[in-house]
């Protein structure tokens, strides 16, 4: 795309008009008792809806008085805690099951387990020549802008795109679920091959494997991978699978389902908020801010060293010098969270295996030293703790994903949790959600343009 020096320089000149003229007072949300990015003073959510696909809990009342707890994180009532345990103990996938549970309500037994995981097998296909004519044609390094592009060019490939009745809506989900690993694994290889001039694969799905072994052998030239990498790859897509409803993506699955436009349009708009940093891309961060430890700090086993060198992330004088320390704190959560909670007992496994342990030490020490430097540094009483992100892209990096996907695979487990909240919304829907803004503007008296 090729634009003139003129063009370029007219938009940052009008670029500057809009810096000027946009900002708004930041006095004015409260005099108007506006809550900034719907939080309160305190940072919790505004409250703009009910949901029965999950639940968190943060906090709990005490004579009277809302105090921090223990972080839990609840599917259908369930705690994800005894979710995960009931997997681990019997050695087999869970991402199936859970999905099962999100979407319908209840836990399957064998034979409804077994149907499910047949319906999503069968859904495990593409169009004829989708991969050659779509994913191949005009890669993107940014691979949800590749999933974003085939999730809608799909809807021209369906009949009923458009019905958005529920059995046709659940069958859409069910597809889009099936096919969702696909289309990351098939997009990083076509930039890798394109952009990259690496080699390419085009593997085929195994009907008899989880979605967690597919998703390896999809992404791997050789297409093997040990039973532990893909337990703790299906254990992350469970723990990545939903997260109470009022995240940045499932509340966009809300809005734009509450509008009656089809599923595809939905999914694509989910994408769109996940792929912003500030959300799905955390875990790059963390990963990119410990490789710039490992090259500032001498000795990796020195605490005060390590501790120095988080100081400085918070004084804006090392990494990105955006004063933070990645994968420290949730905007939720403030004790713990479950979720790396989870991930903390597996990764240490995994690292043991792949010759690791160094990292994951040096990655425990963070975890302990991040938000004792964060509350003497920032004067934090509410609590502060490692979340998800801390360890999903070490153990992604542990499980030779590279970077580009780290953020799709947080899509192709989220997309359930999409699924259950936009049939949610369909069931309970009557009314488009239409929030409402306050002007502060001023009126102006109209000049004709000779005037001007």
């Amino acid at each position: 795309m090729i634009q003139t020096k003129e063009f370029l320089d007219n938009v940052g000149q009008w670029a500057d008009i809009c810096l000027n003229d946009e900002r708004i007072d930041l006095g004015l949300y409260e005099k108007y008792e506006v809550k900034r990015g719907l939080r309160d003073k305190n940072g919790n959510g505004v409250v703009a809806g009910l949901t029965k696909v999950s639940k968190i809990e943060s906090n709990k009342v005490v004579d009277g008085v809302k105090v921090p707890c223990e972080g839990k994180l609840f599917y259908r009532g369930y705690n994800i805690y005894d979710l995960i345990g009931g997997v681990v103990r019997d050695n087999r996938f869970g991402f199936e099951e859970i999905a099962y549970l999100l979407l319908f309500g209840e836990l399957p037994n064998d034979v409804e387990l077994s149907k499910f995981r047949d319906s999503l097998a069968y859904s495990r296909t593409l169009p004829t020549n989708f991969v050659r004519d779509v994913v191949m044609k005009a890669p993107s390094k940014d691979m949800m802008v590749s999933l974003s592009k085939s999730i809608l060019t799909l809807a021209s490939y369906d009949d009923k795109a458009w019905d958005i009745s529920i059995p046709n809506v659940l069958r859409q989900s069910m597809m889009l679920i099936s096919v969702m690993p696909m289309l990351a694994a098939y997009s990083y290889h076509a930039f890798n091959h394109y952009e990259r001039d690496g080699s390419m694969y085009i593997h085929r799905p195994d009907e008899k494997l989880s979605t967690a072994e597919n998703l390896l052998r999809l992404l791997r030239p050789d297409m093997k991978y040990s039973q532990v990498e893909a337990h703790v790859l299906d254990l992350a897509l469970i723990l990545h699978m939903e997260h109470g409803g009022g995240n940045n993506s499932t509340f966009t699955t809300h809005v734009v389902t509450s509008s009656g436009t089809d599923t595809y349009s939905v999914v694509s708009a989910a994408l769109a908020s996940l792929k912003g940093p500030k959300h799905g891309g955390a875990n790059i961060k963390v990963v990119e801010m410990m490789a710039d430890l490992r090259q500032n700090v001498k000795d990796l086993k020195d605490r005060d060293e390590v501790e120095s060198y988080l100081k400085k992330l918070l004084h804006k004088e090392a990494f990105d010098r955006k004063g933070l320390i990645y994968g420290m704190g949730h905007a939720v959560y403030s004790k713990s969270d479950p979720r790396a909670e989870i991930f903390k007992r597996f990764v240490k496994q995994l690292s043991e295996e792949k010759g690791r342990i160094d990292d994951f030490e040096l990655y425990s020490m963070i975890e302990e030293l991040g938000p004792k430097v964060i509350t003497e540094e920032r004067k934090i009483y509410k609590g502060v703790s490692a979340n998800v992100d801390f360890y999903s892209g070490f153990v992604y990096s542990m499980l030779d994903i590279p970077e580009e996907m780290f953020t799709p695979i947080f899509a192709i487990a989220r997309i359930v949790g999409w699924s259950a909240h936009r049939i949610e919304e369909l069931i309970n829907m009557d009314k488009i959600i239409r929030p409402a803004y306050t002007s502060v503007m001023q009126e102006e008296d109209y000049k004709p343009l000779s005037q001007r």
